[in-house]
């Protein structure tokens, strides 16, 4: 059966720019499709359409009749005064409609009234309410809330003092309480936070409607949809899979219209060649050949049936990169931050060497931001140190992006912040896409994505070595999601991002920090690896897992027994143990160049690998037990 169609549908918000012009699909009950198309393309205009709120100038819409259709970026406007709460229970009004009706005919009855019709109706409402879940509703608000991170104290406050993003949350949870046969999806995962989205994806996973859903988390796409429906140039393409089929159906598909239209202009190329050659003829006297010539003209045009395919430009970008000197980047010691009563994290102890890439995680209001905001200054912490690397220089790409002259256009702000020429400038901008007319935009016209791109561009000038992101994805279509992994895949030096975009953290983390309950355990592996530790329980604070470090502090602190001597012999042993730390680099120096020695020899090889291996062992032991020593050496002359 058929849930929606969709035939020759146009809409056109300028005269000449029809943004649908003949867009024609179906979707089949019980189907998961994701809407695909770059920004602009006319998804969100389609949702809209499909639910009645905006007109269409052609073409024929159709839904079937008696089925329930609910969009979750459309959020009613609800009476004043109403609480979270009381938006939720406007889920289950036809329940409540049933249940005044019940205790109003239960009330008739106990007065006496033995009308059979009445005790008749009675019973039917009663099968039916109890059929629908009557009874359940509180625990199913709940369930719904706790999957949505929708705490209590949400639930309590007023609807329209909440932020546009938990608006949209308390949406969804409504709509998914609604039980709607056709769920219309936009951007359903933009304000959820990692587990909220994963709550989201087991649910579709068990709904038995059919979803349309327009999202730029590929992640999200590949777990919920099994078709793709892209809109390009106001049509539909159609791609029987989620993102990951469709992402190489794409490419697949255009390397073969491109090899057609290579072919194609080939084979006009000699024929053209042949038909100038034929109308030279027939100027030197042969006429007979002008009406071959002729002929073969028309063959040519005939032939000019393939356009030449159209692939989006790539970004010519590439982080500016600064040389790493040492091992160290970052030394978190026993920080901690609260506001108010709300202690959002303490005790948290990391170490950040060179080369690292790390994700940093965690639900929303966890502290992530705020952690990010003391690494870079914007913030102070109520206890604790932090120790940069003398050599790190950061690049920063906050999640909310501020201009301090927001009047001004993009060549002007690149101008002024990066003291370049106006030619450099305009060219930067043209490699982010920023080309002709909009490059003399004031930078307060740009969306949100658009705001992003031009911070990175500038950013992208600097030379860094440490990059950290903050919802480096937030508001951008797919294709610019991809550009921006394809410019921090060249990117070298160290990373941390806080980020919901899994598909990015599978790309890029190597170590995954999990801020949570006030502390943040310190993950080393990629996210496939830590989300099958986490499966496996190996998170829980009785038994952590071997590779994972938590840096919650112990209960009982013990005090550190004081040294005699003063600084004077921890300054020896310090010395010592850099000298122990210097040999065993020599030794390893000297096992290397026996190893290219034995190159021919595969028992010495492998004799000289494990000595190798031990040594390794044996130098991080030294280096770690000359941090310890430095560190207590610094911080005895600090009370001295």
């Amino acid at each position: 059966m058929i849930d929606i169609s969709v035939s020759n549908l146009v809409k056109e918000f300028e005269v000449g720019n029809k943004i649908l012009n003949g867009l024609t699909f179906q979707v089949d009950t019980g189907e998961r499709v994701g809407l695909l198309g770059p920004n602009g393309c006319g998804k969100t205009t389609l949702l809209r359409i499909l639910t009645g709120v905006m007109d269409y100038d052609e073409g024929d819409v159709v839904l079937a009749p008696g089925k329930r259709l609910g969009l979750i970026s459309q959020i009613p406007v609800y009476p004043a005064g109403y609480t979270v709460e009381d938006v939720l229970a406007t889920a289950f009004e036809p329940l409540h409609r049933m249940e005044e009706e019940m205790t109003q005919l239960a009330a008739r009855m106990a007065d006496g009234d033995t009308d059979p019709a009445v005790m008749s109706r009675y019973d039917k409402l009663t099968a039916a309410f109890e059929a629908a879940g009557g009874y359940d509703t509180q625990t199913k608000t709940n369930k719904v809330c706790n999957g949505l991170s929708i705490p209590q104290a949400m639930r309590e406050q007023p609807f329209d003092k909440l932020s546009g993003g938990e608006k949209t949350r308390v949406n969804l949870a409504r709509l998914i309480l609604e039980d709607t046969d056709i769920l219309l999806l936009d951007e359903p995962t933009n304000h959820l936070d990692l587990r909220a989205t994963e709550w989201l994806e087991e649910y579709l996973e068990k709904f038995k409607g059919t979803v349309l859903t327009v999202s730029h988390d590929r992640y999200f796409l590949d777990k919920v949809v099994d078709r793709i429906i892209e809109i390009q140039e106001g049509k539909a393409e159609f791609y029987s899979g989620n993102y990951s089929f469709y992402a190489v159906e794409k490419e697949r598909r255009y390397e073969e219209k491109l090899k057609q239209y290579e072919k194609e202009q080939a084979k006009i190329q000699q024929l053209e060649k042949a038909a100038e050659q034929l109308r030279t003829w027939a100027y030197s006297g042969m006429d007979k050949t002008f009406k071959r010539a002729q002929s073969m003209e028309k063959r040519i045009e005939r032939m000019r049936v393939t356009d030449r395919p159209k692939k989006e430009r790539k970004m010519e970008v590439r982080f500016g990169e600064r040389e790493f000197r040492g091992d160290e980047v970052l030394t978190i010691k026993n920080l901690k931050k609260s506001f108010g009563d709300r202690t959002l994290f303490s005790d948290v102890n990391l170490e950040v060497v060179g080369g690292e890439r790390i994700a940093l995680l965690g639900d929303n209001g966890t502290g992530k931001s705020t952690l990010i905001k003391i690494l870079m200054g914007e913030e102070e912490p109520d206890s604790g140190k932090l120790r940069m690397g003398p050599t790190v220089k950061i690049g920063y790409l906050p999640q909310i992006i501020h201009f301090s002259h927001p009047e001004r256009n993009l060549v002007d702000t690149m101008l002024y912040d990066l003291d370049c020429t106006a030619q450099t400038a305009r060219n930067r901008l043209a490699a982010f896409k920023f080309r002709g007319e909009d490059v003399f935009k004031p930078v307060s016209a740009l969306s949100g994505g658009e705001q992003s791109r031009l911070r990175l561009c500038m950013l992208m000038d600097a030379k860094i070595n440490l990059l950290i992101l903050d919802e480096p994805t937030n508001h951008l279509d797919i294709q610019s999601r991809e550009w921006i992994e394809e410019a921090v895949e060249e990117y070298e030096g160290n990373l941390l991002f806080v980020s919901h975009d899994r598909y990015f953290i599978e790309r890029f983390a190597s170590r995954i920090w999990l801020l949570e309950d006030g502390h943040i355990t310190d993950f080393k592996g990629s996210y496939e690896e830590f989300q099958a530790a986490r499966a496996k329980g190996l998170f829980s604070k009785t038994a952590p897992a071997t590779p994972v470090q938590t840096t919650k502090a112990p209960v009982e602190k013990k005090e550190k027994p004081k040294r005699p001597g003063g600084t004077k012999m921890l300054e020896k042993e310090v010395t010592a143990a850099e000298r122990a730390v210097g040999k065993a680099e020599e030794q390893m120096y000297d096992l290397t160049l026996q190893i290219e020695e034995a190159s021919a020899d595969y028992l010495k090889l492998q004799e000289l690998y494990e000595q190798k291996e031990a040594l390794e062992e044996e130098i991080l032991k030294l280096y770690g037990r000359w941090e310890e020593l430095s560190a207590q050496l610094e911080e005895a002359r600090g009370e001295g």
